[in-house]
C-alpha cells in the first residue's frame, strides 16, 4: 500500500512538570528526505537530496531549480512528478520528485547543475565566487522603486505567525512568507528547512505564472543567508526581513544586488543592512 509521508505525526511524550510525570501524545512536524531527479533526454540524475517537511513537493522541486538557475522559466519544466518505480520501497515513492525539463541548458546552467551533482554548494567555492556566479547567470541589480513604512515592516513577523497552520500544531519548524507593497500576505510555506520554505514559495510563483515577484517582500524566520538572498535575487524580491541575523555573505549580496535587507525585525525594531530607503518613516 503506497502513503505519502505527513506533515505531521503523533507521537508519545513523557511531559515533566515539577515533580509530575505524565504519559501524552503530541503532534510533532514530519521530516524526510527528497531526492530531486533531473530528467534531461531521457536520462535521469539525482540533482540532489535535502531534508523536508512533506507536503508543496513540486513546489519545492520547481523552486530549487529556478533559484540556482538551472530553469529560467515555466515552460523549461515539462513535468514533476513523484517516482512510482515499483522498485523502490512503496514508503519512499513519495520521497523522490523527478523534474523533467525541455531543451539543453545553456553553459552557465549546466555548469552549475553539474556542480550540485558533484557536491553541495559549500564546497571550496568562495564568496566572491558566488556573486559572479550569479551575474553569469544574468542577474542584475534590482531598480525596484517599492516604498515601505517601518511599521509595516514591523508587522509581517505577526503577520507570517498568524498563517503558520503547522507550527502551530508542532512549534518546530520555519517559514518564508510573501506580502504585497500594502503588507497582505500573498502566500506562506512552512519546512523544517528555512531554505526549503523560500524554495517552496518561489516555486509556487513560478508554477503560478507570478515572477517576478516586483514589489513584494519576503519575511523568513530563522537567519537571513546567502542562500536565501540569491533565491530573492533570482525572484527579483526587492525587500527581505528575517526575524534574525543575516550572514557577511548575505549582506555582501544585499548591497551588491540592492536588496533591502532587515535584521533582527521584532516589536518595533528592526536592522537595515543594505538599499535601506526602501524603508520610510510614517
Amino acid at each position: 500500500m503506497e502513503t505519502r509521508t505527513a506533515r505531521t505525526v503523533e507521537t508519545e511524550v513523557l511531559a515533566l512538570s515539577r515533580d509530575l510525570r505524565t504519559r501524552r501524545h503530541d503532534a510533532i512536524v514530519g521530516e524526510e528526505p527528497l531526492e530531486l531527479r533531473l530528467q534531461r533526454g531521457g536520462s535521469a540524475q539525482t540533482l540532489a537530496v535535502t531534508m523536508r517537511t512533506p507536503g508543496n513537493d513540486f513546489e519545492l522541486a520547481a523552486g530549487f531549480l529556478y533559484g540556482e538557475g538551472i530553469v529560467a522559466n515555466r515552460g523549461e519544466i515539462a513535468e514533476l512528478t513523484y517516482c512510482l518505480d515499483s522498485s523502490l520501497d512503496p514508503e519512499q515513492r513519495y520521497n523522490v520528485v523527478t523534474i523533467d525539463v525541455r531543451g539543453a541548458l545553456s553553459a552557465a546552467r549546466a555548469a552549475r547543475f553539474e556542480r550540485h551533482f558533484v557536491m553541495n554548494s559549500a564546497c571550496g567555492v568562495c564568496g566572491r565566487a558566488q556573486l559572479e556566479s550569479l551575474r553569469e547567470l544574468g542577474a542584475t541589480p534590482l531598480d525596484d522603486d517599492l516604498r515601505v513604512s517601518a511599521q509595516m515592516l514591523y508587522a509581517l513577523p505577526e503577520r507570517m505567525r498568524e498563517a503558520q497552520r503547522v507550527f502551530e500544531a508542532t512549534g518546530g519548524l520555519h517559514a518564508a512568507a510573501l506580502f504585497d507593497e500594502h503588507g497582505d500576505t500573498i502566500a506562506v510555506r512552512e519546512d523544517v528547512g528555512r531554505h526549503n520554505a523560500v524554495d517552496k514559495l518561489v516555486g509556487w510563483a513560478l508554477l503560478e505564472g507570478r515572477l517576478p515577484l516586483r514589489r513584494c517582500m519576503l519575511m523568513v524566520s530563522g537567519r537571513a543567508s546567502y542562500e536565501i538572498l540569491q533565491k530573492s535575487v533570482m525572484a527579483r524580491v526587492p525587500i527581505v526581513a528575517s526575524v534574525s541575523a543575516p550572514s557577511s555573505l548575505a549582506v555582501d549580496l544585499a548591497r551588491e544586488f540592492n536588496v533591502t535587507l532587515a535584521g533582527f525585525v521584532r516589536g518595533e525594531s528592526a536592522n537595515l543592512y543594505a538599499a535601506a530607503e526602501r524603508v520610510v518613516s510614517e
